[in-house]
This record gives structure tokens, sequence and C-alpha cells, in this order.
């Protein structure tokens, strides 16, 4: 049995902002993972999303198909995606998820007025509300690295960044089969930072040592009306393995569950180098520079076994 992590957790809305960057540094340090307070997303918004989300997956999976995902965009379907790319199951997870992207760039694909007519505008104003929340704690998270508060805005990575919402849905009635399937296998994610927000069932998993064998996996207890927020591999990198981004997994959920994730990954012009607070002679750069959309796409390539 898995033990539960106590993270810890964050306020948003706290005027003291450098003890604010002083406890992210140590968190991202320690866990890679913490919980977000007082972040302007009213929970009665939180509950529209999760209301919307159940009617488009309750929808036939023919008309759910209609939304198939291209752009990044969209519909994926149970078995879609695999997550843990060492795996040696031929199944990917069981779960089904929707896409938003960016809302300036019109690749987005929406459901139909008359067959769900408040997911649109829902999905919309959470989007705008969560990069909002995203973007104040990126300000910290510079802090926390001992840089300016603007500095992820002065290197372009929030100019047009690639935010990415999706909805997840776990069914639950796993079919029986030889192989383990996850509901989300381990993974660690690709980007800067990740928040997500849970229905309350419980799920989420995560391993802080990845490279020690056997892993250890810890239970995170979802806290009501707070974001669970992890540091993404693009954010390891430009720390140089100073924040750490943690593998996390779902196992076969045995009920059915709900989670909403936003991803922030930079904008896709944007080069993640090793930052110079983060590197010294003794502690050189691990890892070349790469361009923000070359390394999303490989990734993605790999996730989807295109």
């Amino acid at each position: 049995m898995s033990e539960a992590l106590q993270l810890p957790i964050i306020d948003l809305s706290s005027p003291d902002r450098l003890s604010t960057a002083n406890s992210i540094r140590q968190a991202c340090i320690d866990h890679g993972f913490f919980y977000l307070v007082n972040h302007g997303v009213e929970e009665e918004l939180l509950k529209k999303v999760f209301e919307q989300s159940s009617k488009f997956f309750s929808l036939p999976i023919e008309d759910k198909m209609k939304f198939a995902k291209k752009n990044h965009r969209g519909y994926t379907a149970p078995y879609a995606e695999k997550l843990d790319t060492t795996s040696l199951s031929t199944k990917g997870d069981f779960k089904e998820s929707f896409y938003i992207g960016p809302l300036a760039d019109h690749l987005n694909q929406w459901p139909l007025q008359e067959d769900l007519p408040s997911w649109r505008s829902t999905m919309e104003t959470y989007y705008k509300k969560v990069l909002s929340a995203g973007t104040k704690l990126i300000s910290l998270i510079a802090l926390a690295l001992k840089l300016d508060e603007d500095f992820f805005e002065k290197v372009g990575a929030l100019n047009e960044p690639l935010a990415f919402t999706r909805i997840l849905h776990y069914p639950g009635d796993l079919e029986s089969s030889s192989e383990e399937i996850y509901g989300a296998s381990a993974h660690s994610d690709y980007g800067m930072i990740t928040l997500l927000v849970t229905d309350g069932v419980p799920g989420l998993q995560v391993c802080r040592e990845k490279s020690k064998q056997p892993q250890v996996w810890e239970d995170v207890p979802s806290m009501s009306g707070a974001f669970i927020v992890n540091i993404g591999d693009m954010m390891e990198r430009w720390t140089n393995f100073l924040f750490r981004s943690t593998l996390h997994r779902v196992p076969p959920p045995g009920q059915e569950r709900y989670s909403v994730a936003f991803f922030i990954n930079p904008n896709k012009d944007c080069i993640v180098e090793c930052l110079e607070s983060c590197c010294s002679e003794s502690s050189p750069p691990r890892f070349p520079p790469i361009r923000s959309l070359d390394y999303l796409e490989e990734r993605l390539r790999l996730t989807y076994g295109l």
C-alpha cells in the first residue's frame, strides 16, 4: 500500500513574495510537487468545468470521435497514448481526454452550441483564469531561482505560451487483461509547470526518486479547491536538475475519476538553456540548449507512437 505524501502548501495571494518564493524553492527541490491555494480560480467555475466534462464524456463514442485529436486539440480515446514509453505493455493508458490549446490560434475543436450549450464559454473562461494564475506563479518561481521576477517574460517564454487544458476521464470499469494497465502510466510532464485539479477521487501517485529501484510510490491526496502543481521537464532542464520533474502515475482507478490538467509550456521558439543561477564550474550544464517546440514535438511523438 502506498504512503500518503504531505505536500507543501503555497498561498498565491500572500503579500510576502520573497517568503513564498523561498517556500516554492524548497518544495521544487524536495518534491517537485506542491498545493497551490488562493489562486483566483473560483470553486463555482471548477464545479462547472467538471459538470461540462462529465456531459462530454457521457456522449456516445461515435459523437466524441467527431472531435478526434488534430493539431494537438480535441478528443483522445482510451488506450490512444502510452505515457510510460519504457513499458513493455502493448496497450496504452485507460483514460480518455480532450485537449484545448491557445485560444487565439483558432485551432481548437468545439462541440456544437446546441449539443453542449455552456461547454465553450466554460472552457475558455477556465483557460484564461488558470493561465493568469500560472503566470503569477511563474514570476514567483523566477524569484525562487534568484532571478528577476519577470525573467521568463524577458526570455520570451510567456509571449504566447503553448498552454493546454487537458480534460481527463478515467472510466473505472477496466476490462480484464493479463497486462498491467494504468489510468496514466508513469511519466513526467514535458513543459514548465502543470496545474492539476481533481474531482476528489484518489488516484495520483508520485515517485520522488526516479532512478532508484525498486521505485517507491506515494499517494497525493486531493485538497478541496487547491491545485496540485508540478514541475515539468523543461523547467528541470532550465534549472540543471535543481528543481525536479517528478515521475507520477494514476493506477487502474477501480472507480470513475475526473481531473483537469493545465500545462504551461514556453513559447514555441523559446530556447531552454541552463540558467546562470543554476550552473557553476562544479555543476556544469547537463543539457545543451533546445528550442521549446522541438523538445515538445519529440516527447509527443514518443507518447503517441508516431
